[in-house]
């Protein structure tokens, strides 16, 4: 299983069962990152609260790779708001520090468009 594979199944696993063991197996016990959303320095668990927040609200694309190195997967992936047209374009850059992801930094940008549009996937996939 690539990183990106793994990264996806874990976040997908939480999401739908709470079941967060693969996360923990992914993500090194030192992990912090700083929220893209408050600026504040959070760890996993922030993490999964916060997935936990917004899971019910969210729909998640699977993050697809960028760049792809001993120390770093950069990948990029897209949301939906459930209850409204609203998108957003995340790029996640994970940090590995013996094989495990130590460090953390995502980029939003909002989209005025829905980016499934001519595209292979639609939402109903990740419903």
């Amino acid at each position: 299983m690539t990183r990106a594979e793994a990264y996806n199944k874990a976040w997908r696993l939480g999401a739908e069962s709470n079941d967060f063991s693969l996360v923990d197996e992914i993500y090194h016990p030192d992990f912090k990152a700083v929220d893209a959303v408050s600026g504040v320095e959070v760890n996993i668990d922030a993490f999964k609260e916060a997935l936990n927040t917004l899971k019910d609200s969210i729909l998640v694309t699977p993050a697809e790779v960028i760049v792809e190195n001993e120390n770093l997967l950069k990948a990029h992936r897209y949301n939906k708001y459930k209850e409204a047209d609203i998108f957003n374009s995340a790029t996640v850059s994970l940090f590995y520090k013996d094989g495990k992801i130590i460090n953390q930094e995502t980029v939003f940008e909002e989209l005025d468009y829905d980016p499934s549009e001519g595209q292979y996937w639609n939402w109903e996939d990740y419903e």
